[in-house]
């Protein structure tokens, strides 16, 4: 599973936890203005937005996971199993596999506002990118510095929801997760007060009971909850350093530890346990896209900017995934 978040202080930044139980070989990639993009059911696009994001770049084409253009717009695809629905392409419509579909918003689209005019005309297919990769099952969250919407395709049809929380998780659907919210009104950074027997002589015990209740567990409702929570109430300066420090320590309130999401056994009668793999946060008006990995809390960074972006090939960035711990008295 998954979590996406927003954040804005000086800058705007957009970043996601992925949670799998194994990697499928990320790398953060760049995408110039000229690197042709193909379509398997439209025309391909010579030319188009530069983007930067974490990709499994396949035969050359990015299969983003999440993604940022040069105009700012971020998109970021979450597991949506036994929701999402594909379809065959249709006449009259933008035909576009769920693999393309990162690469043909942010492509083309500078703002929320005009990804929803393409929104309303996309349908997404069942197209597998090969045999071996067939169409996971996904919706998305999609941000500019001013707005974020959801878009999901179920079997109901597309439908674009209003996310004023910025933040996504994955099932049930995006409806059911603001409408959840509604059970934590009560709660609360600040301290509580007495409302559950005013004659009665109830002391705090502990600091941060304002906010008792607030979910703890892995699953996406939780997830949603929790994450929700610690970024609306986020505080931090307005430096590169903070803003990326406090988005960080955002998604680190809902990762996931090996062990303690169980998967089953695999084949050797091991255990299969879903852990975040890698955390995102990318600064939506710089463009340097910044990354930790499980193994490697040391944030690193790639500015999409310092590459050729009039150039025709991707740029591509094998992640740092050893741990890279500073000896602060020691010389060898």
């Amino acid at each position: 599973m998954c979590t996406a978040a927003t954040y804005t202080t000086r800058d705007h930044y957009f970043g996601r936890n992925l949670d799998l139980e194994h990697s499928y070989h990320e790398t953060v990639c760049v995408t110039p203005r000229n690197k042709t993009l193909p379509f398997r059911h439209m025309a391909p696009q010579p030319s188009h937005l530069a983007m930067i994001g974490m990709a499994f770049v396949v035969d050359g084409f990015p299969l983003y996971y999440d993604a940022t253009n040069e105009r700012g717009l971020s998109m970021a695809g979450l597991n949506f199993p036994g929701n999402a629905q594909y379809n065959q392409p249709s006449d009259g419509k933008d035909n576009i596999a769920s693999f393309e579909f990162i690469p043909w918003i942010l492509g083309q689209c500078a703002t929320v506002a005009e990804a929803r005019q393409l929104l309303a005309r996309i349908n997404l297919t069942d197209t597998p990118f090969s045999p071996q990769l067939p169409p996971s099952p996904l919706h998305w969250m999609i941000a500019d510095q001013k707005e974020v919407i959801v878009f999901e395709q179920t079997a109901r049809g597309g439908t674009v929801y209003d996310n004023p929380v910025g933040v996504m998780t994955n099932n049930p659907t995006f409806d059911y997760h603001l409408t959840h919210l509604a059970d934590y009104m009560g709660s609360s950074a600040s301290l509580p007060s007495n409302r559950f027997a005013p004659s009665v002589s109830l002391s705090q015990y502990s600091r941060g009971m304002g906010g008792f209740g607030i979910p703890g567990d892995l699953s996406s409702a939780s997830r949603f909850v929790k994450v929700a929570f610690t970024k609306m109430n986020s505080e931090s300066g307005d430096s590169e350093a903070e803003s990326i420090t406090q988005f960080f320590k955002i998604l680190g309130s809902v990762e996931q530890q090996k062990g303690c999401c169980r998967l089953g056994k695999d084949e050797a009668g091991r255990d299969i346990c879903e852990y975040t793999i890698y955390s995102s946060c990318c600064n939506m008006d710089t463009g340097v896209y910044y990354y930790t990995t499980y193994g490697n809390s040391r944030i690193t960074g790639v500015d999409m900017h310092a590459e050729n972006l009039d150039g025709s090939e991707l740029a591509v960035y094998e992640l740092e995934t050893d741990q890279q711990i500073h000896m602060a008295n020691r010389k060898d």
